[in-house]
């Protein structure tokens, strides 16, 4: 009996010790054919091929549910809420707001704390008040102006262009001693009195263009530019010698118009001198030389535009000795 015992002893130690030897090599077994299942999987997979653009970025991640996949709620700062003033330092300096403030009575205005405006001078408002005044310039273009506003005595320069003005009266212009230019372009002014201009002692520009003009008024001695263009002047409606004693004149415009003749005699100042589009048909040997004195040579005189009249300049030859080149027109 104990011969039996002592074998079952032994049976029972080898199997424990079978046991305890079979854990390891079956650790070993699972660790060599991991490895060997790994690359079974990677050598499925076509990485030759495999190239990431942004093309193709959107299809190899899904970024859909991107925001799903991450809880931020651990990570937002829990803010306090509350005030973000600082206390003031004093409470006395609060407002108390159980008391309601009593609203401030107006007070009536007396004459002595009423607000007048500051004067202006009566002389500058017949004009400024519908034109712009800048310093001695008047500017009173496009303001739909029928006749010449009162001016200040101090006005240098008006610019009353492109308005509805029809007439210019002598009074309009009385005791501007200092007035150096008129532009009145583009005007419907069909008649001037005789005097509108002469007693202006610094006029030295009128600009007169685009208006419906028959006659031209006498003009002052300090003229040195008229332009006249496109109107309707006739040679009588020119004074006899209207520009002889004109010795400051240079610039004499009166193209477009309805002249028959050349004005003679024309001031010795003389630089430029239009007469295109009119009726011109003859002219006199005199005209722009005295045919007495071939001696003479009138230098200023270069610009002379008589084109566009019915006039053969080429019947006149001993008519232009005297000036330093030919007029413009047809020869």
């Amino acid at each position: 009996g104990c011969r039996m015992g002592t074998l079952a002893w032994l049976g029972i130690a080898i199997l424990c010790l079978g046991a305890a030897w079979a854990v390891p090599a079956k650790e070993e077994r699972r660790k060599v054919e991991k490895p060997k299942a790994d690359l079974a999987l990677y050598e499925n997979l076509d990485l030759d091929n495999y190239d990431l653009t942004l093309d193709n970025y959107g299809e190899i991640l899904d970024l859909s549910n991107y925001e799903e996949l991450y809880d931020y709620g651990d990570l937002a700062p829990k803010i306090e809420v509350g005030t973000l003033a600082p206390r003031p330092k004093d409470p006395v300096a609060l407002p108390n707001l159980g008391t309601t403030a009593e609203t401030p009575k107006l007070q009536p205005l007396t004459t002595a704390s009423r607000l007048l405006p500051a004067p202006i001078p009566m002389q500058v408002l017949p004009s400024c008040q519908l034109c712009l005044c800048i310093g001695t310039s008047i500017y009173c273009d496009d303001a739909n102006l029928e006749h010449i506003p009162l001016l200040p005595p101090e006005t240098t320069y008006l610019y009353a262009r492109f308005n509805r003005i029809g007439a210019i009266r002598a009074s309009d212009f009385t005791g501007l001693k200092k007035l150096k230019r008129i532009d009145l372009t583009s005007n419907f002014i069909s008649w001037a009195d005789a005097d509108a201009f002469r007693l202006l002692p610094s006029l030295q520009e009128l600009i007169l263009p685009e208006n419906r003009l028959t006659a031209l008024p006498e003009l002052p001695r300090s003229i040195v530019r008229l332009d006249a263009r496109l109107n309707r002047i006739p040679s009588t409606g020119l004074r006899p010698e209207a520009f002889r004693d004109l010795k400051q004149l240079q610039f004499l415009h009166l193209s477009d118009n309805q002249l028959e003749y050349i004005p003679a005699p024309l001031p010795e100042s003389l630089r430029s001198l239009h007469l295109q589009n009119n009726n011109i048909q003859t002219m006199h040997e005199d005209t722009f030389c005295d045919s007495q004195d071939h001696s003479q040579i009138r230098r200023a005189l270069e610009d002379i535009r008589l084109d566009g009249n019915p006039i053969n300049l080429s019947l006149f030859p001993n008519a232009y000795f005297c000036l330093p080149r030919l007029p413009t027109g047809h020869f």
